[in-house]
């Protein structure tokens, strides 16, 4: 991908879901009466002898969500190399990714990592005329089964690899589930491929698909 911008035919609208609990409603105990003991008061009842004295209730709490959900800052790539992620927008129908080719774009219009549905689609260039290989020229060598960690500060969502593929540019809006923002939730990288034509760029797109290994953290 010299110079160019990655090309998205279609774009769809991404879905967003959040997951909370509800807060724990307190639950208030009373103390039982026992037998007397050798003071000839019930252990539980008040020196006054006003009666029972109440257990101490259960404190109230919110529970905390059980997902995490960010968007991502960072790539790590199954060779441990890491690259910044930086948001990337469209632009007359067309993913603009960052021009450093160290950098890869997360659009800003699909799933954030870890979210319940929808596909993260991190993008980025694979070379460039004056600064050479891209950070995303490392997917050439991705296998399935391989894992690509997505991270935000001390947050992390870790994908295991189940497809790699090349696909002809103007079928990668189109193709079933590479940019889904419906179904389950997935990690999706993309970089261009194939033969390269002066002022034309490359045909086809290389699409590394990766499944998340249990929830982000």
């Amino acid at each position: 991908m010299r110079a160019r911008a990655l090309v998205v035919a279609a774009l769809l609208s991404a879905a967003t879901a959040g997951c909370g609990a509800p807060a724990t409603t307190p639950d208030a105990r009373s103390g039982t009466a026992t037998s007397p003991g050798p003071s000839g008061r019930t252990p539980d009842t008040a020196p006054d002898g006003a009666g029972p004295t109440p257990a101490p209730a259960r404190e109230g709490r919110t529970a905390a969500s059980q997902r995490v959900t960010f968007a991502p800052q960072a790539v790590v790539l199954p060779d441990g190399a890491r690259a910044p992620v930086r948001p990337a927008t469209t632009r007359a129908g067309e993913l603009v990714v960052p021009e450093d080719v160290r950098h890869v774009g997360w659009w800003d219009g699909s799933a954030a990592a870890g979210d319940p549905f929808g596909s993260t689609v991190v993008a980025g260039h694979v070379d460039s005329a004056t600064a050479g290989l891209g950070y995303f020229a490392r997917l050439l060598d991705v296998r399935p089964g391989e894992q690509v960690t997505l991270r935000a500060g001390a947050r992390r969502a870790v994908y295991r690899v189940t497809s790699v593929r090349t696909l002809d540019k103007q079928s990668l809006a189109t193709t079933a589930g590479v940019l889904d923002q419906t179904g389950p939730h997935r990690l999706v990288l993309i970089t261009c491929s194939g033969s390269f034509t002066p002022g034309e760029g490359y045909d086809s797109n290389l699409v590394v698909v990766a499944e998340p290994v249990g929830p982000a953290r």
